[in-house]
Parts: C-alpha cells; structure tokens; sequence
C-alpha cells in the first residue's frame, strides 16, 4: 500500500496540468457577435434612438410605464458595474484558468446545440398557434375593437416568440457569468473564503437583476406596444382592461423554453454526476472533482447549464406569468368595479417588481469582502451572511409594497382598500419567508432531519433511502399548511377590500392572491442570486481540487458549496410555492378567458361529472408520468456514463497513477447529445397532453349535448395537475436535497467521514437525490405553469 501511495504521489507531481478544450473556441450568440462587430460610435447612436423611441411610447401609454422603463435601464447599468467587478479580478495560476476554460467551452457547446434544437421546436409551435388562431372564434370585446383574426394571430405569434427569445437569454446570461464567476471564486478562496463568497454572491446578482430586469421590460414593452398600435381606449379600440389577455403569449413563450432548458439541463447535470460519482467515488474510493475521473469536466459543465442557465429561464418565465395573470385579474376586477382609472391596477405588478430590483441591488451590495485580505479562515458562516443580504431584502420590500399598493392601488370607490392590498402583500412576503426557512429546516445539515438521514447510512444504503424517501414525504406538510393559509387568507383580504361590482357583490378576493403572489415574488432577484450562488461554488470547488490546491483552500470551498447546496434547495421550495399562487391566479385567468370566447358565464368545475373527474385523473397521472421519464432519462444517460468511465479507467490502468490523462470530451459527448435526445419525449407529453385532452372532450361534449366539456375537462386537469405536480415537486426537491446535504455532513468528518461505508451509503442517496432535485423537481415548477399558460393560448380550441 505504502509502494502505491508513493507511486501516486510521484505520478501527481509530474502530473501535466493542462486541459484541452472541448470546442475549438469560445461560442457566442450571433446577436452579440454581430454587436460587437459594430463601431461603438455607431452602435451608441442606434441605442440612443432605440431608448428614445421606447420612451416615447410609454409615455403615450403611461406615467407608470415610463417609471417601470427608467428603473430597469437603471438596474442594467446596476448589472454592468456587478460584471466589470467581478471580471476585475484574478483568474488565479495557469492550471486553474485551463480548467475553467475547458468548462467554459462544453457549457457554451452544449449551449449553442440545445437552444439551437429548441428554436427550431419554438418556431414549429409558432406556426401551430399561427394556424389555430387564423380559424379561431374572436371575443365579444375583439370583435368591437375591431381586431380580426389575422390581427390576432401575429399578436399571439409575436408575443410567444418574444417570450421565447426572453427566456433563451435569459438562460445565456446565467451561464454566462457563471463560467467565468467560478474561476475567479477559486482563486479568492486561497486569499479570503469572504472574498470567495462576494464574488460569488456578485455573480449572481448579476445574472438575477439581468433575469428579473428583462422579464419585466419584456412585458412592459409588450405591453406599451400593443396600447400604443392598437388605439387602446380611443373610441371605438380597445379597452385597456382587456389588452393583457393580448400578452399570453408572452408567458406561454418563457414557459416552453424554461420547460425544455430545466429538462436538458437537468439531464445532462445529474447524468454526468451520478456516472463521476459511482465511478469516482464509490468503485475507485478518488474525491469527489478528483482530475482523474473522466467525468469530473462533464459534471463541472453541467452546474452551468443546468443549475444557472435553467434555473435563469425558471424565474424569468415564473416572474412574467405571474404579471401576465395578475395584470389579467386586475383588469377584470377594475373592469366589474367600473374603476374609473384602471391602469393603476393593471400596471401594479410591473411596478413591485421593478422595485424588486431596487431592493434585491440593496440586498447584494450588502454582502461586502473581509477586511483583512490575507486571512484565509471562514470569518463566520456563509448562510448567516446571505441571510442578513435577505432580511434587509425583506424589510425593503414590505416598504416599497405599501408604498406602491397606496400609490396606484388607492381608488375614491374604496379608500381602505389599498390597505388591504398592502396586507396581501405582506401575506405573500411571510409566506416566501416561511418557505425558505421550512426547505432550509430539511435540507440543512445544521438541523435535526439532515443529522438523522445522515445517521441512517450509518446501517447501511437501504436504511439511508428509506430515510429519505420518509424525509420528502414529510416535508410536504409544513408547505402545504402555509399555501393554504396564505391563499385563504389574502383572498378574504381581497374580498373585504370593499371593492364590490354593480350588483354590490365583492370582487376582490382573486386579486388579493394576486397580490400575494407578487409579494412572494417581490423580493424574486435576491433569492435568485442565492441560487446562482450555489452552482458557481460548487464550480469553483471542482476547480480548486483539480488544479490541486492546498487542504485549507479546498475547506473554503467545501463550506461554501454546502451552504450552496441549501441556498439551491430553498429557491426550489420559494420557486413551487410562488407557482402554486401562480398557477392558482392563471387558473382564474383561463376561467375569464372562456367565458369571454364562449359569452357564457363559466365560474365553476363540477368534478361530479363523471368526464370531468376523468380529466383530473388525466391531470394528476401526467405529472407522475412526466416524472418518470425525467427520472428515467437520467438514469439511461448515467448508465452510459458509467460505462465509458469504467472503461476509461480498464484500458487506461495510469489514469489512476497520474500517468494518463482521462478523455473528458468524451463524456462530454455522451452527456450532451443524450441529453438533447431525452428531453423531447417528456416535454412533448406536457405540451401535446392538454391539447389532445381539450380537443377530444370539446368533440365528445358535441356528440353528448354537454357544451363546454372540453374546457370543463382541462379545467378539472389543470387543477388537478397543479395540487399534484406542488406535492411532487417538494417531495422530489427536499428528499434531494436532503440527500446531498447528509453527505456533505458526513464529509465534514461524522460518522466515520469520507471514504468510510457510511459515506458509501450517503453517496447512494446522493445519486438517487440528484434526478429528483435537479431534474424532475424543477422541471415540474415550469410544468404546471407551462399548463396553465397552454391552455389559456389555446382556450378557443376547446370550446
């Protein structure tokens, strides 16, 4: 053994440090390669006049959209100064900047392929929609506008490719920053771990502000546009209550993009992980990011592309269907109410999260470095850091929401109601916040749950699953209680607002959840930057032990990629509860859309008849479904990583003496074209399902005399498929989390620390945890929301 150990140790020192890249050269969009082919003189003049021309247009829409406008060109400039800070500092030695190289080349590859493949799906749905809305019905209040069917379609079409294209950036901008956050981490983590978690806290504020700045200038745009091409509320036009069922297709766009990026993204991560870590850790008992596994570059990659870029593309659709719901809600209520200003209450949740980005800026510049540069200990625990940058967050928040409830939400009719509002609001921000401290209880090794799944490996890996499984099953519960609470209770808010239509019914408890819901979200760009956070140091950590550096720097990282770990699990818990409120106000929303395209009322779903009580079963069966095969499509891509690992290390015997040096493309390779390959099967399953369902029932209602079936069956799926898909989603997102968190627990030396058979049974739970948290749990965030999106695109179709 000793003999071994020298010879590992010699073969280490002569190691070659270099690391080809797996793309020939750096990839960018061809947007930015053509911008920057432009004289800046040029290219400042054309902004300068695309600026003014934005301008001119809200101010012809509203005082408010010109205030959303200035705020998120202020915030871009915001984003700027993050990224010139964070690419200011150093890169660290050759070693660490070759690796960082080489995953910044396969992020951006796999990049270009997998966007590339849902392009061309995004412009085939295009022409779908095109077809579908050309031979569609109009609505009573289309017809009197004079919109025809043609007009209505390019609006549709238009608004989902923006939405789209949205979302695609949204997801560049995450892996963006985080390729060349990570090495830049690394490097600080040999001078500060304070230093380290700034720039890593910076990155993703960077990315956050990007993300949250483009989903509301995109629908203020949008919107602003439409208001100003369409004569709204000139006589004869459009009434400016019903111009934001015009931007569905914005929030169906961002849903269908964030659906297949979370899908591929997530697939190729826990692919390449799960195969490095049974391989790796397991059967060759090296670290974890050890340079000898050839799946260590694949599992670095996939941090980036599924962690940041999906996640990016996540929020960016949550964020802008929850405006587009609560602009609907609103309008419609200030509609019943005969409001005599509207706009107000439609442009409200423009306005609270352009705060957001004020607040959440005030939030990340918080997080400030250490004052002594050279110390290379942890000054105190990261989590307790980024929880202060989140209280502050929060108490700017509940400000900047009453103030802006009393600013657009105050009305003659009912002066107390914006008061009502502003407690909605607040209702929203305690529930995000009991979110993230619920998903922290169970993820966090700190706390009691984590500490004893950690100690059921301890008797084996049958014990530790069945911990598991038993921890995200309970973690559902606490959840639920507080969704409840928090939809019960701002609805009654609303209701009691004394906002009440002609007959003297109130009206205003959907748009109480409504507000809610943007509470939950108004402090969106922060935890954002939490969840970016989590994949850059965890980057960075795979940096530092491939480049070999000292045992001290590695803690550093070690730390920070387990608070990481538990940053990415809360922003998963804050990211299901704000769909659920979320698809709870789209549900409302495609409720008013029915009515309007059948001129019936349609206020309720009796699930007693029988077909109707069919299409929730079709609902709830979806999501396990869907599940399956996310969970199914990693396990096949693992498998052949596994098997081109094992191989590697059969038919390269020096690999493990430092004498070979492992094929990394190759598993780059495998992960990326097998992940692209996987992902259409289960997206094609949540977008083709409502639409068969819907059509089927629409046909079946005709042959029996039951009008509205089709739009009473998707109704019942959708509701259905939201109850579902919100338990599924926590049990999946906690139980891995958890799982991740028990080995890391271990690693810090309990029970028997690394290497140990504890840690070997952990390791199983990881791998197990990984589709769940990282792939299929995600992937349901966007799911329930893509339904809801879906189906108010295509309502005229089920009718």
């Amino acid at each position: 053994m000793m003999m071994m150990d020298d010879e590992i140790e010699n073969g280490r020192s002569g190691y070659p440090r270099t690391f080809t890249a797996v793309r020939s050269k750096s990839y960018s969009p061809l947007i930015f390669r053509i911008l920057r082919r432009i004289n800046p003189r040029l290219l400042a003049i054309f902004l300068f006049v695309i600026f003014c021309g934005v301008f001119y247009v809200g101010a012809r829409t509203s005082p408010i959209i010109v205030f959303v406008f200035s705020i998120c060109i202020i915030s871009f400039f915001f984003s700027v100064y993050l990224t010139k800070w964070v690419l200011a500092k150093d890169e660290g030695p050759p070693e660490m900047s070759q690796i960082s190289d080489a995953i910044r080349d396969g992020a951006e590859g796999f990049f270009r392929t997998q966007y590339g493949t849902i392009s061309k799906m995004a412009f085939l749905l295009a022409l779908v929609i095109l077809v579908i809305y050309l031979f569609r019905t109009s609505t009573p209040q289309q017809e009197a506008a004079g919109i025809g069917r043609f007009t209505s379609a390019f609006i549709t079409v238009a608004a989902f490719l923006l939405g789209a294209l949205c979302s695609g950036m949204a997801g560049y901008v995450g892996m963006w920053v985080s390729v060349r956050a990570n090495v830049r981490v690394s490097s600080a983590a040999r001078r500060s771990a304070r230093e380290a978690l700034q720039i890593a806290v910076r990155a993703g504020g960077f990315s956050a502000i990007i993300v949250v700045g483009m989903a509301v200038f995109g629908v203020a745009i949008l919107y602003a546009t439409f208001y100003y091409w369409l004569e709204v509320d000139t006589p004869g036009s459009m009434r400016v209550t019903d111009l934001p069922l015009l931007l569905v297709g914005y929030g169906f766009g961002a849903s269908f993009v964030a659906l297949f990026a979370q899908l591929g993204g997530g697939i190729y991560t826990k692919a390449a992980d799960v195969g490095a870590d049974l391989v790796g850790k397991v059967e060759q008992g090296i670290p974890e990011d050890d340079p000898r596994n050839p799946a260590v570059i694949a599992d670095l990659v996939g941090d980036n592309v599924g962690d940041c870029a999906a996640r990016g593309a996540d929020l960016f659709e949550s964020i802008a269907a929850e405006i587009i719901s609560a602009m609907i809600l609103g309008g419609t209520m200030a509609q019943k109410c005969k409001i005599e200003d509207p706009s107000g209450f439609i442009l409200f949740p423009l306005v609270v999260h352009s705060f957001d980005l004020v607040v959440s800026s005030v939030g990340i510049l918080s997080i400030r470095g250490t004052r002594d540069p050279g110390t290379l200990g942890v000054l105190e625990d990261p989590m307790t850091i980024l929880q202060k940058g989140y209280y502050i967050t929060i108490v700017l928040a509940v400000v900047t929401f009453g103030l802006s409830t009393r600013w657009l939400l105050y009305t003659e009719q009912a002066p107390s109601a914006w008061l009502n509002f502003a407690l909605c609001g607040l209702v929203g921000i305690i529930t995000a916040y009991a979110f993230v401290c619920i998903t922290q209880y169970y993820t966090d090794y700190k706390y009691e749950p984590v500490k004893t799944l950690a100690l059921a490996s301890s008797t084996g890996h049958g014990t530790n699953i069945i911990a598991g499984v038993a921890l995200g099953l309970e973690s559902t519960g606490l959840p639920v209680l507080v969704i409840s609470v928090a939809i019960v209770s701002a609805y009654w808010l609303g209701q009691s607002s004394g906002l009440v239509d002609e007959s003297g019914n109130p009206t205003g408890g959907l748009f109480g959840t409504a507000v809610a819901t943007m509470g939950m979200l108004s402090t969106a760009a922060y935890v954002l930057t939490m969840d970016m956070f989590g994949p850059i140091a965890d980057n960075a950590g795979g940096i530092v032990e491939m480049s070999q550096q000292p045992e001290s720097v590695r803690e550093i990282t070690d730390l920070l990629d387990a608070v990481g770990n538990t940053t990415k699990a809360t922003t998963k818990g804050f990211a299901i509860g704000s769909a659920a409120l979320a698809s709870f106000l789209l549900f409302s929303a495609y409720m008013d859309e029915v009515s309007s395209f059948a001129r019936v009322p349609f206020e309720q779903v009796d699930i007693a008849v029988p077909e109707v009580f069919v299409g929730g079963l079709l609902g709830s069966m979806l999501i396990f479904v869907f599940s399956a095969w996310a969970c199914s499509a990693v396990g096949r891509t693992a498998q052949e990583v596994v098997n081109e690992v094992r191989r590697q290390f059969i038919e390269r015997p020096g690999i493990m003496f430092y004498k070979e040096k492992p094929d990394y493309s190759r598993c780059v390779a495998i992960v990326a074209s097998a992940s692209l390959r996987e992902m259409i099967k289960p997206g094609a399953l949540a977008i083709i399902s409502p639409i068969v369902i819907g059509i089927i029932f629409r046909i079946l209602g005709n042959i029996t005399n039951q009008p509205l079936l089709g739009a009473k069956v998707v109704a019942s799926m959708l509701m259905f498929a939201t109850v579902a898909g919100i338990l599924m989603a926590l049990f999946l997102n906690t139980s891995g989390g958890a799982w991740d968190n028990a080995k890391k627990y271990i690693e810090t030396g309990a029970l028997g620390g690394k290497g140990s058979d504890c840690h070997k049974a952990a390791i199983t739970g990881d791998t197990v945890g990984d589709p769940f948290k990282d792939t299929a749990g995600p992937s349901i965030h966007v799911l329930i929301k893509m339904l809801a999106t879906i189906t108010l695109v295509m309502a005229p179709v089920f009718l």
